[in-house]
């Protein structure tokens, strides 16, 4: 009788695969080749190992002051560590790379080519993130973001009943048709959430092109719940393939084969999620320009948060802007990079050169992370940092709560980063659109009821800490 000790002898690995294999070996007496030619069929395949070496990757960024070189010592062991993941072929960081988690996780900036795989830890859970920009002729810079600020949706959930735009028919379809779409609540947020912007460092900005003169509206968000629901599912199916295949991977770098049944359906997900997003923007834009009774002299958006693929290779891009037409089959433009509230949105052109892997940065990145930034500031009101940083354009928060960690001191020198991107040859700027005003969520969590419940909390105990000290004088006296 064969027992799961000379399966281990045989050095093979243990598993839930021993039950079933020892009882069909035991209940058809398989010995010698037979045996062995069982064996061969059932046993797992071996595992991959990291790579040895990590593969070369290009640095598009170079650093002014020790802060900035801190924040590229850490950008750059976080990429040598993943790329030894073993489907990395190739990978660059742009001039807005900072860290966006624990080493060995892909950095803000940061561009990984993976063959027949694909990352979910990779694209992030804010999927598709992505900007669009209209061109509203002379429409005056004020009314538009008025007009503007009513329509639009910031901070959590979704839009309410009665303020929802229309889920086209095509999308909707798409999203049943998915497994990995097509549940209720994925659903739901879908209505829900379309004509929502989030929070965080996500804006709706208006400005004027330097070259016509003309207003321009820029959004920049993601795919929101839907986006959100389906990363966590792709980390999840990567991460079984993760044991199976590669256990020494880091979780974060875990990927579904794209070959697989698992993989073809997850990329058909992307891309439903991409035009959702797609239409999030696009939704915006037509009820703004509706509103004004403004025609549209020109539109054109572009992603910088996603998967992009190549034949075999799947480039993975953490806020990166694409530049060679061959990621973006939708292309009606040129790319959009902004930088900060008070700062141009530059408008820009490139091709794939050796070192940019066809892309350029997103933005102007960090040096801080946002609660650092904050420290930084001690000392100074959230108000007077506000009116310092934002004088001359019209800087406004839903909520009404000044989130410093968004104001133009948390990001990098915008002007640095608009040099390497000229001294790297990541793209060329072909237009400036010049800031009027930008909205932003703001700090919606200053009066979000589990916070005043948390206030409240404190200050009964404090209350009653008091209390029991003037009865303990009283009691003294």
């Amino acid at each position: 009788m064969i027992t799961g000790k000379d399966l281990l002898d045989r050095g093979l690995p243990s598993g839930k695969w021993f039950k079933a294999a020892l009882a069909h070996i035991n209940v058809h007496n398989l010995e010698g080749e037979v045996l062995e030619a069982y064996l061969d069929t059932v046993k797992p395949a071996p595992t991959i190992p990291l790579l040895a070496q990590p593969v070369p990757f290009y640095e598009n960024i170079s650093a002014d002051t020790p802060i900035e070189q801190a924040n590229i010592d850490y950008v750059r062991q976080s990429m040598q560590r993943l790329m030894r993941t073993p489907t990395v072929v190739a990978g660059a960081i742009m001039p807005d790379a900072c860290p966006a988690g624990p080493l060995g996780t892909i950095p803000v900036g940061g561009i990984v080519v993976a063959r027949n795989a694909i990352h979910p830890g990779m694209h992030s859970a804010d999927i598709c993130c992505s900007v669009m920009l209209t061109n509203l002729g002379k429409s005056d810079p004020k009314q538009v973001l008025d007009v503007a600020q009513q329509l639009t949706h910031f901070g959590p959930g979704g839009r309410p009943e009665g303020r929802q735009f229309a889920l086209p028919a095509d999308i909707e379809a798409e999203f049943r048709a998915n497994a990995y779409l097509n549940s209720r609540r994925s659903l739901s947020m879908a209505r829900e959430h379309l004509g929502t912007q989030g929070d965080g460092n996500h804006f709706l900005y208006v400005g004027v092109s330097r070259n016509t003169g003309d207003t321009v509206l820029v959004t920049h968000h993601g795919s929101r719940g839907p986006g959100a629901l389906l990363y966590k599912q792709g980390m999840k199916v990567a991460e079984n393939f993760r044991k199976a295949l590669s256990p020494e991977t880091d979780p974060n770098n875990a990927w579904i084969p794209a070959e697989s049944e698992e993989g073809q359906r997850y990329w058909a997900a992307l891309q439903t999620v991409r035009k959702w997003t797609k239409q999030n923007h696009l939704c915006l834009h037509e009820a703004v320009a509706g509103q004004l009774g403004a025609t549209v002299q020109q539109q054109y958006w572009n992603e910088h948060n996603f998967v992009f693929r190549d034949g075999d290779l799947y480039y993975h891009a953490k806020g990166a802007t694409p530049m060679d037409p061959k990621f973006m089959p939708d292309i009606t433009g040129p790319r959009i990079i902004p930088l900060n509230m008070a700062q141009p949105i530059l408008i820009v052109e490139g091709s794939t050169t050796e070192t940019n892997l066809g892309f350029a940065p997103h933005g102007a990145g960090r040096n801080l992370s946002r609660t650092g930034h904050k420290r930084s500031k001690l000392g100074q009101t959230r108000e007077e940092i506000f009116a310092e940083e934002t004088r001359g354009i019209d800087a406004r928060f839903f909520f009404n709560q000044i989130d410093i960690s968004e104001l133009p001191s948390a990001y990098k020198n915008a002007a640095q980063v608009q040099q390497q991107i000229l001294d790297f040859d990541l793209a060329t700027i072909v237009d400036e659109i010049r800031p009027y005003g930008c909205i932003m969520a703001g700090d919606w969590e200053q009066d979000a009821p589990w916070r005043k419940k948390k206030l409240a909390k404190a200050a009964a105990r404090l209350a009653a800490a008091n209390s029991q000290a003037d009865d303990s004088a009283l009691a003294a006296g």
